[in-house]
């Protein structure tokens, strides 16, 4: 890494959070020499309070809190900015226009990081199928490293890089906006699916799916793109990539790089042979979606070049992630799944129809401009029971379900607003051989600080269920 990236600088850090992400810019450019950090942020001094403690101890640090001044943006060496504000901020704006360079921790880790790195996106499966990756590499005896995975952070990574390291970069399509204005993408990159999500942010689809594609926008002949075959967008995307590609799906490939699932099995075919990576016992603990980022992380491994017998011991150390239809116990004969991270209806839909046993639902959340139709069609279909989670996206959900069930008596359309009280309430109703599955179909926001955070009080309601 080149430390003298940031020194001397003045640099404006826009959107501090209460997250984490801004913290970790400022300290590491604070470290790395920038001579004055200017940290603006629409939210209040008090709103930010826990995360202005964190910086107490660095010295050329500004706030400018509660509202944005443009001088801000027209005279620094550099802006870098929160995932979540858009391009089309007029702070931005006018910071490109005046030829101001705008980052994100993605384009400067892309700049500074001379790795390989492996670049996972997708609307759906990013964080398993990146745990997924890091944990076939290592166990196939490479020195991965995770980045944006999760809650994993970024930036700091760079300190502790090693000659051998390859990284496992997590890319939401915030993140990988950033990559547009640097017209980087990753050696790897990996391509799960594309459903409507962000639309409270994007001004629709098309949008949404442009910043996606710069994952492999800018690879070159050399480089490896691993998409889902059976995705119509992510297909048509691969036939436009300049890199060498390698498929994955349910289906069946006898041409062509691929890896399949067929007969409760995973095959591996690398062009030449077809060669059997798992079998049917192997799989009992994977839902199938599980088994699609498996699918997945294969691909990369292939596509790195690890030797097949590697791939097939390192696969069978494998596990599902938390928080993606993760099992957590099983209490009176009810089991209980957490699947907080489905924070979209199809999701949700893919996490409903993993099981053919009655479910008791919790769902509903705050909304992201998403459509719950065929959400609540399924739910009519498939679920035994529903409990909901208070937020905006819950009473568009129940709005839609009220259509599709018009005499609802025998079900339970009851909204609380704590995990607890929704946990004891499924407990209440189910009967021994149900499952009790928290995949909300909605963002966490309002209740909780994150869907990790919701999963996780999920997760602690269930055990107190012993106590």
């Amino acid at each position: 890494m080149n430390t003298n990236y940031f020194k001397n600088k003045k640099i404006t850090v826009f959107g501090l959070g209460l997250l984490g992400g801004g913290l970790g810019v400022v300290k590491f450019i604070a470290k790395h020499g920038a001579r004055k950090i200017i940290v603006t942020d629409i939210k209040s001094k008090e709103e930010l309070k826990r995360s202005i403690e964190k910086l107490k101890g660095i010295k050329n640090i500004e706030f400018v809190l509660g509202y944005h001044r443009i001088e801000d943006f027209t005279k620094v060496d550099m802006v870098i900015k929160n995932p979540q504000i858009p391009w089309t901020n007029k702070y931005i704006k006018e910071a490109l226009k005046n030829k101001i360079p705008v980052e994100m921790d993605s384009s400067l880790f892309f700049k500074l990081c001379k790795n390989k790195i492996i670049g996972i996106t997708g609307t759906k499966g990013k964080t398993t199928t990146s745990s997924m990756v890091f944990d076939l590499l290592k166990n196939s005896g490479l020195n991965p490293m995770k980045v944006g995975v999760g809650e994993e952070s970024v930036l700091d990574k760079l300190e502790i890089l090693k000659h051998n390291s390859i990284i496992v970069f997590e890319l939401s399509s915030w993140r990988l906006s950033a990559l547009s204005q640097a017209k980087l993408s990753p050696q790897i990159a990996v391509f799960k699916n594309i459903f409507p999500d962000h639309l409270n942010y994007y001004k629709g689809m098309k949008d949404y799916i442009d910043d996606k594609e710069n994952i492999c926008r800018y690879q070159k002949p050399n480089d490896w793109f691993v998409y889902n075959s059976e995705d119509e967008i992510v297909k048509k995307i691969s036939q436009g990539v300049r890199s060498q590609v390698v498929s994955f799906s349910f289906n069946r490939e006898n041409s062509g790089r691929s890896v399949f699932y067929e007969d409760d099995k995973i095959y591996l075919n690398d062009g030449i042979d077809i060669k059997q990576v798992m079998g049917k016992d192997d799989l009992l603990n994977f839902s199938k979606h599980n088994i699609s980022n498996l699918l997945a992380a294969v691909g990369v491994v292939f596509a790195l070049g690890v030797d097949f017998a590697k791939i097939k011991k390192a696969v069978l150390k494998t596990h599902p992630v938390s928080h993606r239809l993760e099992f957590v116990d099983e209490v009176m004969g009810v089991k209980y799944y957490n699947d907080s991270a489905a924070t979209i209806p199809n999701a949700a839909i893919a996490a409903l129809e993993s099981f053919n046993r009655p479910i008791i639902l919790i769902a509903g959340g705050s909304d992201k401009n998403l459509d719950f139709t065929d959400f609540a069609k399924v739910i009519s279909e498939k679920v035994k029971g529903i409990i909901f989670l208070r937020g905006v996206a819950t009473e568009k959900l129940i709005e839609k379900l009220s259509k599709n069930i018009p005499n609802r008596e025998h079900r339970r359309f009851e909204v609380f607003d704590s995990m607890n009280k929704a946990v004891e309430e499924a407990a209440r109703v189910a009967d021994s051989g149900d499952i009790v599955l928290l995949s909300p179909g909605a963002a966490s926001f309002g209740l909780f600080e994150n869907e990790f955070d919701r999963g996780n009080k999920f997760k602690k309601a269930v055990k107190s269920l012993k106590s």
